[in-house]
């Protein structure tokens, strides 16, 4: 759990979450997402950025632990993509969807909108994840 390799996983997903976030969230998914929500003013004006970190930090460090245990030993990019495509769907088609049906966030394009882009930035963070994972069992 604390390998070498984990830790680098960790940096570079985190890395991934923290700049692939805004990057698709911040800068591609605002314009789209902006005539699906139920509330104005549900996002603060400037996020608490230590706490967006430790919790990209989180994430990362979950997600390299997960990856490396659901990928026994075979690093490749398809499969990065995979496991990272199964959690962009348990949390963004799944839990979007869960959310929409108890709450007033997202309408329901904006809910399947939202899932895409989980899924995207969840197949990302895999295949980084598997390219360090990958590299370290070459050198190792």
């Amino acid at each position: 759990m604390f390998s070498k390799t984990n830790l680098i996983s960790t940096i570079i997903t985190t890395i991934w979450g923290f700049l692939g976030g805004w990057l698709l969230w911040g800068i591609i998914g605002d314009p789209m997402l902006a005539d699906h929500t139920f509330s104005s003013g549900l996002m603060k004006e400037a996020p608490d950025m230590a706490l967006l970190f430790i919790g990209c930090l989180v994430v990362g460090f979950a997600f390299s632990t997960m990856y490396s245990k659901w990928a026994r030993g075979s690093h490749g990019i398809s499969q990065g993509a995979q496991f990272g495509i199964w959690i962009g769907i348990l949390i963004g088609l799944g839990s979007g969807l869960i959310d929409y049906s108890t709450s007033n966030l997202l309408d329901l394009s904006g809910t399947i909108i939202n899932a895409a882009i989980y899924i995207v930035h969840y197949a990302v963070m895999g295949i980084l994840a598997s390219l360090i994972y990958g590299k370290s069992t070459v050198e190792g």
